[in-house]
């Protein structure tokens, strides 16, 4: 029998270690099978796992680029899926904490990666074929239950977190992947959805893992109350803890002439941002930024918008006029936690609808006056997941759980950890790289 090289059989024991420590996180000991082929590729050499290049002899340039992508493909995809995927920031429901521009590195380690719902599915892309604008980019032949393993801590209050779209189970292609087809239906109604593909385009259903990634600051954790009161959040009757880059949509009244604009970009402020007319500007604004704009010179007054309490906005959820909320004043609103109990009635099942009939897949019913879950009547329910409550730090400008409700554990994804690159859209390179932002820490 050929001696084996002392320097091939450490390195199979390291990797058969990991393998092994990585079965033992993903408790399903039927891939301990995997050792044969660990066995066989470091030690006995039977088997050409790698069928297309030939062994012990050069191949084609072109062969050893495709074993290289190969290689790449299968480790970036297993590093994705359990550790860690980079997230771009698109829209500004985050500013002034993250910025539109800002590239993330978001752990899977610390709340546990899910293992994915559609595992047969194109490399490397969330939802979409590239090159198409509407071709899904995965296959629904195998579908897995919902599965996390288990992680390094749990969701905390004001943790910034990467999530599944809720609302993105259903989307009509021609609209922003964060417009819902729920929210078209309720705006123009489902006759004019369905019969006009050339307004509205395909309309496309989407598994969990599937749906468009978000990322807000968690405001509610299980079991939590959470309440808007003139524009600010309570979490069980008390303040919501600070946050410094919190910001508001302010009116600025002016003695008539314009703010400097490069006063206002060098406060992280640009034309983009804001509103002008008569000595009236409309715009974001820090406590910080509302502070120093206040000391301008030809500046008269500051003042914080507000939605009127008592006034009601149809398009918040649960989308229901009888709650009398707005996007101001919202609230008080129970986070369901698992194994917790609710008592149904007709008045509150609005706010657990989707949750009982989508998220926990149940079927859900009202005959005359009656709720029935699963075909039985029903007063009372017990929940079978986490769910959590997600607002954005602009809070007047952020399409959060005010608008689409609870965001269920297995559309968790990861924890933004930190900014490893940084572009401002508003200017030209290089002077549009934002180096102070590069490795900023994400709090």
């Amino acid at each position: 029998m050929k001696q084996i090289p002392k320097k091939q059989l450490i390195k199979f024991g390291i990797i058969a270690l990991l393998y092994i420590l990585w079965v033992i996180w993903l408790h399903n000991y039927w891939w301990l099978l995997g050792l044969i082929v660990i066995f066989d590729m470091y030690l006995t050499k039977k088997v050409n796992w790698t069928f297309w290049k030939k062994r012990n002899t050069k191949n084609k340039s072109v062969i050893e680029w495709l074993d290289a992508l190969i290689f790449a493909l299968i480790a970036v995809t297993f590093i994705n899926i359990f550790f860690f995927q980079n997230f771009n920031i698109p829209t500004s429901s985050m500013e002034k904490s993250l910025l539109v521009g800002d590239y993330l590195f978001v752990s899977k380690v610390n709340y546990g990666p899910r293992l994915p719902n559609t595992p047969l599915s194109f490399p490397l892309v969330q939802h979409t074929l590239p090159l198409t604008k509407d071709r899904n980019s995965f296959l629904t032949w195998i579908k897995k239950p919902y599965k996390r393993l288990k992680g390094l801590e749990k969701i905390k209050n004001n943790q910034p977190v990467v999530f599944n779209y809720p609302e993105g189970d259903t989307v009509c292609t021609k609209f922003q992947s964060n417009q819902s087809y729920y929210s078209l239906i309720r705006q123009y109604g489902r006759k004019e959805v369905w019969n006009n593909p050339s307004s509205f385009g395909r309309i496309v259903v989407r598994p969990v893992d599937k749906k468009e990634n978000f990322i807000k600051r968690c405001i509610g954790i299980p079991g939590d109350t959470v309440e808007v009161r003139h524009n600010w959040v309570c979490v069980n009757g008390h303040p919501q803890d600070s946050i410094p880059n919190l910001q508001f949509m302010y009116q600025v009244v002016t003695d008539g002439t314009p703010i400097n604009q490069i006063k206002l970009e060098r406060m992280g402020i640009y034309k983009s941002d804001l509103y002008f007319s008569g000595g009236v500007y409309i715009m974001p604004l820090t406590e910080k930024n509302r502070r120093l704009i206040s000391n301008f010179p030809n500046v008269k007054f500051v003042e914080r918008m507000e939605t009127p309490a008592g006034s009601t906005d149809p398009n918040l959820f649960p989308f229901d006029i009888k709650f009398g909320w707005s996007r101001d004043n919202y609230g008080p609103i129970w986070i369901p936690k698992k194994g917790a109990s609710v008592n149904l009635t007709l008045d509150n099942l609005p706010l657990y609808q989707r949750i009982i009939d989508v998220y926990e897949h149940n079927d859900l019913e009202v005959k005359d006056s009656t709720i029935y879950i699963n075909g039985k009547p029903a007063d009372k329910y017990r929940f079978k997941m986490d769910y959590y409550w997600m607002m954005g730090d602009n809070r007047h400008n952020s399409a959060d759980s005010r608008y689409w409700g609870f965001v269920p554990e297995d559309h968790i994804v990861g924890k933004p950890l930190f900014v490893y690159f940084s572009l401002n859209k508003e200017k030209k390179f290089p002077a549009k790289i934002r180096w102070n932002r590069i490795l900023m820490k994400i709090k």
